[in-house]
This record gives C-alpha cells, structure tokens and sequence, in this order.
C-alpha cells in the first residue's frame, strides 16, 4: 500500500511550491531515497531544475532532467520530468501535476502540495479522494 502525503501550504509566495519539492527531495536524497519530481510542463521542469542548484544555502541536490531512457548514472537519486517515472525512481514521488499517477501502487510514497490557489486546492480533494479509495496510507501536513 503506498503512503501518500499532503502538504498544505497557507502562503501563496513566488515559487513556494517548487521550494516545498526542494526541501522534500533533498529530505529523500539525504535518507538514501530515488525521488522522481513530476512536472506539468517543460518550463515547469525547467524550473525546478535551476531551483534545485540554488534553493538553499550551501546545498545542492545531484540530480538530471529525465530523458527517454535510463539516468545517466546509477547514482543519480533525483530525477525531473513530466513523463511517468522510471521503475528506478520510484520511492518518493513529488507530484506536481494535476492528475493522480497512474498505478499509485507503483510508488512507495507519493507528496502532493496543495497551494492557496482554489482550482488547485479542488484538484487536490479530488485526488485525495482517488487515493483513498484505493487504499493508499494518508496524511496531511499543513505548512
């Protein structure tokens, strides 16, 4: 049964989302965790990619933009793109998408952020919804 979690931002500031993914990959990379971050589009991607070089103070997070096939390296534990995730990249997924990933099964932990926006914010319940009928493990964490 996969675990998924919620985290509930109460601010709406600049790329308070994308910060929020940051902070839950670098989490994951410093427990030893693949992480896939699942965009919704190439600028998106683009995004979260320069913000992962500079979004903390003397903190980089190795990682790559996803390609067709396998990472460039089996140590790279991060990856970014708006595909399905590799089965390589399957521990934690950062979904940053509007639509529920496809088998959820497939991952051991899903993130959603849900920001202050309101069609976002129903999006989310209604995902919410789908994982919980599918038995997955839930939580939410405001922030």
């Amino acid at each position: 049964m996969s675990r998924v979690d919620f985290y509930v931002l109460s601010q709406d500031v600049g790329d308070a989302r994308l910060r929020v993914a940051c902070r839950l990959a670098e989490k994951a990379y410093q427990q030893g965790k693949r992480v896939y971050l699942q965009t919704s589009s190439f600028a998106e991607t683009q995004r979260l990619d320069d913000l992962l070089w500079t979004f903390s103070d003397g903190s980089f997070l190795p990682h790559e933009v996803a390609g067709d096939g396998d990472p460039s390296h089996e140590r790279v534990m991060i990856l970014i793109g708006e595909r399905i995730a590799p089965a390589t990249h399957r521990q934690l997924l950062v979904n940053l998408t509007d639509t529920l990933p496809a088998p959820v099964t497939d991952y051991e932990r899903v993130a959603e952020i849900v920001d202050t926006d309101p069609e976002r914010k129903r999006l989310s319940r209604e995902r919410y919804k789908a994982y919980r009928e599918q038995g997955c493990e839930l939580e939410s964490h405001n922030i």
